[in-house]
């Protein structure tokens, strides 16, 4: 079809070309201007058909297949093109949820780590108010025995002071352990009566 139409295309200006040119060379000479010579036309018809076969047998077919060659390489280049184009958007696409993705892991190790952590706060926490309370429970026992033992020493010392005063007293010693146990009864009914009245 391409061939046809270049024919066509190249044929016009061979048949009336010549004719024209002769026709202007006449009406230079006296002949009239559109008069045709029909040997010329034939002649020059006949050198253009044969100039367009050899062309078509020797030259079209290697231009036209260059050509249609290059065009199918093109468009297998922007087929190529298209395809990387697509394969590209695919692993943008690809890329960005797996970025999406990491952030969202990132964000729940952050959370993971907060709640381990006030987790491992408020351990702490409990275990140095447990440690603290224990603590303050010993203190209060050892307090507890230290008093009640500077009572015991304090009530051995009132039945040493109250004997030894007893005995200047009276100027004479008395059985200790008859007096030790009379005294000890006495500063027990002592220590109860002021217990009762605190």
């Amino acid at each position: 079809m391409r061939i046809s139409r270049m024919t066509a295309v190249m044929l016009v200006p061979g048949v009336l070309g010549p004719g024209v040119l002769w026709a202007q060379e006449e009406a230079e000479g006296g002949a009239a201007l559109f008069d045709i010579n029909m040997g010329l036309s034939a002649w020059t018809l006949g050198v253009f058909v044969a100039l367009l076969f050899i062309l078509g047998k020797f030259a079209w077919a290697p231009i036209l297949g260059a050509v249609e060659a290059r065009e199918k390489g093109i468009q297998g280049a922007l087929d190529e093109a298209a395809d990387r184009n697509a394969e590209a958007a695919r692993l943008l696409e690809e890329h960005r949820e797996q970025l999406a993705d990491a952030r969202r892991q990132a964000n729940e190790l952050i959370a993971e780590g907060k709640a381990a952590g006030e987790g491992v706060r408020r351990d702490i926490e409990e275990k140095a108010r447990a440690e603290g309370q224990a603590i303050i429970e010993r203190a209060k026992a050892e307090i507890e025995r230290e008093r009640d033992a500077a009572l015991e020493a304090l009530r051995r010392e009132s039945v040493e002071l109250a004997l030894a005063a007893a005995s200047r007293l009276m100027q004479e010693r008395l059985d200790q352990k008859k007096d030790r146990e009379l005294v000890v009864r006495y500063l027990n009914e002592l220590g109860g009566d002021g217990g009762a009245q605190a």
